[in-house]
């Protein structure tokens, strides 16, 4: 396929989304996506990772990917890979070329975006993020999110992909802000009912009443 020029990108669907700077392990099995990670690796270009729910339906905006590191690579050509989301992009127009499916993409440019000016919602979500990490580990780790964004603290615990396909969505870091912070609190919430009923029934089995 060579020549690609920046609006047409190979397009993987997965039942996952990328974000922006996070890290994703895919195992790679399927001939078109073997031709399409190869490629990736061969030219040093990026794919498109795009988000396919449970019926099959696959959204318009994605991130792009870059692979970082092939962590294992088997004799019928399968592959694990480790991949890196760079930037979210919009498909204008979906295709197949012989070697894997392919889209035209408009790039988007997150630096466009307007300023963040609601300090409440940065930290709103830092303190969620910060409370829900006291709930499942020992470790203080204030200080190495002060600054994060919501790419950031989202690419680093286990959401909803409705939710981070939200989050692609979104061209305001304030309202990535807010939503992070809702859905950190539901994370918690969930999290403490779990470690309710397992104190439950490690005592007599009954719950505490309400």
């Amino acid at each position: 396929m060579g020549g690609m020029d920046e609006s047409e990108l190979p397009i993987f669907e997965l039942p996952v989304v990328l974000l922006p700077g996070e890290l994703l392990p895919l195992h790679i099995f399927e001939d078109r996506y073997k031709r399409m990670i190869g490629h990736s690796l061969d030219s040093g270009e990026p794919f498109g990772i795009v988000f396919r729910d449970e019926s099959g339906a696959a959204r318009s905006i994605g991130c792009t990917a870059q692979v970082t590191d092939v962590l294992e690579r088997f004799e019928d050509g399968r592959m694990n890979v480790l991949v890196a989301g760079e930037s979210p992009f919009r498909i204008l127009d979906r295709g197949d070329a012989p070697e894997f499916p392919v889209g035209e993409i408009e790039l988007i440019d997150i630096e466009d975006e307007p300023e963040p000016d609601d300090v409440g919602a940065a930290r709103g979500a830092r303190t969620a993020f910060a409370e829900l990490l006291r709930q499942v580990s020992d470790e203080e780790e204030l200080e190495q999110f002060g600054d994060e964004g919501s790419y950031e603290l989202a690419g680093r615990i286990e959401l909803p992909a409705d939710t981070k396909q939200r989050l692609l969505e979104l061209r305001s870091e304030d309202e990535r802000m807010r939503l992070l912070e809702r859905a950190l609190r539901t994370v918690a919430e969930a999290v403490r009912r779990s470690q309710e009923i397992g104190e439950a029934a490690k005592g007599n089995g009954s719950f505490p009443s309400r």
